[in-house]
């Protein structure tokens, strides 16, 4: 059989025109398949975005870091707490002496009730002899009002000296006309424990006194104070120092319209502000363990030990147990609920090695099958070619849990180590709530001011002294030591 030629060509022609599309449609499978692998590269990254966005959004005072005061309306279930119900019901228990008011031996005040009739038969009873008095009292404060001391110094001739001589007046008493110490105390008490503004505390003293006090005024009592303070806050930074436990923390505040920050050590004795416009400011010389919340420049300390706040690990293992799941989570939660309650049952003592090694057998095996669950889930797409492979939350705390297992759970060997930060946070509160009134500090010698004040006013209350009469020592200069 003969072929056709022109068939042959026309053939030729088509199987190139056909290896041309097949080449072409490679080329686009080849396209579309890297696009699929960055669009799937890319929901795994968005799907990572959202979970983070997420948990943000849903993080709370009970869950993460935030204070309460941030909860804002939508504030969550607040019956729902880190502490195990108890057996017991609210209120006081059986057999629990109550506390209420008291009747007192030597009343300030007795107002005489005259019985002149019956209330039955109208008969007199103004001759009739008192069988009985029934008594009953009431507490009251008195009416505010300003009293005026006028000092008198007597000036005599002294025919030896050829002089006039002057009595000397009561220490304080410098001027013709001035305010006294229980008034400058008041002033500093309300500005720097309860955070009542220099503006509102004019207007305070008018309206209960009727004296009009400048504001330059008020001021200056809290700069008085600051000045005699000075002597008082190296002695209780010495103290805090040298202490065998402190608590350490910090926030930030705003002082002449920048982020500055306050930072806080303490221990149950003393309280020691300072700010800084430095976060990484910290105290130098301190020795013993410190108790923080796993802020990495406190590592940078030197001669000290560490001990980290449980609280903070308790709110993140919420927040894994409520949005993303984790069982491991629920499992460290319990583990570090039933050590807390391990170390209150033997309180002073040391707790035996037989319980100390079975907990920490507990706390290690958490930990291993937290991180082989993570380690068997797909890793997360970097966000750039020189940054690492991120881990996810749960990820990263376990991480925590294992290279810091001996800071999380040194509470076990000392019981003077106490499982969470919050005396360093109860002082570093009110910070937050003069922000909170203030906004921030107009320049830092008013921050400097409240750190000194405040400082003293915390270690008076740990003390147990009286705070206003601690106050109105600072201005007599018979302050008081702490110990």
């Amino acid at each position: 059989m003969k072929i056709n030629p022109i068939s042959i060509a026309s053939l030729q022609d088509r199987i190139a025109e056909l290896e041309q599309i097949i080449i072409r449609q490679s080329e686009l499978i080849e396209q579309q398949a890297k696009i699929i692998k960055q669009q799937a590269e890319t929901i795994v990254l968005l799907n990572a975005r959202i979970s983070d966005l997420e948990r943000r959004l849903n993080k709370n005072s009970t869950n993460s870091s935030k204070p309460p005061s941030s909860d804002g309306l939508a504030k969550p279930n607040r019956t729902e707490s880190l502490r195990k119900k108890g057996k017991m019901k609210s209120g006081g228990q059986l057999g629990h002496k109550g506390e209420t008011l008291k009747q007192t031996q030597s009343p300030d005040i007795i107002m005489k009730h005259m019985l002149r009739e019956c209330a039955h038969c109208n008969t007199s009873l103004l001759d009739h002899p008192v069988t009985t008095v029934v008594k009953r009292q009431v507490f009251d404060i008195p009416n505010p009002s300003i009293i005026v001391t006028e000092h008198h110094a007597e000036t005599k001739y002294c025919i030896h000296c050829n002089k006039n001589v002057t009595a000397t007046f009561p220490g304080g008493v410098n001027s013709p006309v001035q305010y006294g110490d229980n008034i400058r105390s008041f002033s500093v008490y309300l500005n720097q424990q309860n955070f009542i503004p220099e503006d509102r505390l004019q207007q305070l003293f008018y309206d209960m006194y009727g004296i009009k006090i400048a504001t330059a005024t008020l001021s200056s009592y809290n700069k008085t104070a600051f000045n005699a303070l000075s002597e008082f806050e190296q002695r209780t930074l010495s103290l805090i120092k040298n202490a065998a436990v402190k608590n350490l923390d910090e926030t930030g505040f705003r002082i002449c319209g920048k982020t500055n920050w306050m930072h806080v050590a303490c221990t149950d004795k003393a309280t020691y502000y300072h700010a800084s416009p430095r976060r990484k400011s910290l105290i130098d010389g301190l020795t013993g363990t410190v108790v923080h919340d796993h802020w990495k420049p406190y590592f940078l300390l030197p001669d000290v030990s560490h001990a980290l706040c449980n609280q903070h690990h308790l709110r993140e293992l919420n927040a894994l147990i409520e949005h993303e799941k984790e069982t491991w989570a629920t499992t460290m939660k319990r583990v570090l609920q039933v050590s807390l309650r391990v170390r209150h049952h033997y309180g002073e003592e040391e707790i035996p090695a037989t319980r100390l090694g079975r907990l920490e057998l507990l706390y290690d095996k958490v930990v291993c099958s937290g991180l082989e669950y993570h380690e068997s889930l797909p890793m997360l797409p970097r966000k750039s070619n020189r940054g690492s492979v991120p881990k996810r939350t749960g990820h990263n705390l376990l991480s925590r849990f294992k290279n810091y297992k001996a800071d999380i759970l040194r509470f076990l060997f000392d019981p003077k180590i106490p499982f969470t930060n919050n005396d360093a946070e109860r002082d570093i509160r009110m910070v937050k709530c003069k922000q909170k009134i203030s906004g921030g500090f107009r320049t830092m010698s008013g921050a400097n001011q409240f750190a000194r004040i405040r400082g003293f006013i915390s270690t008076s209350r740990k003390q147990g002294w009286n705070i206003m009469d601690s106050i109105k020592l600072i201005f007599s200069g018979n302050i008081p030591n702490p110990i």
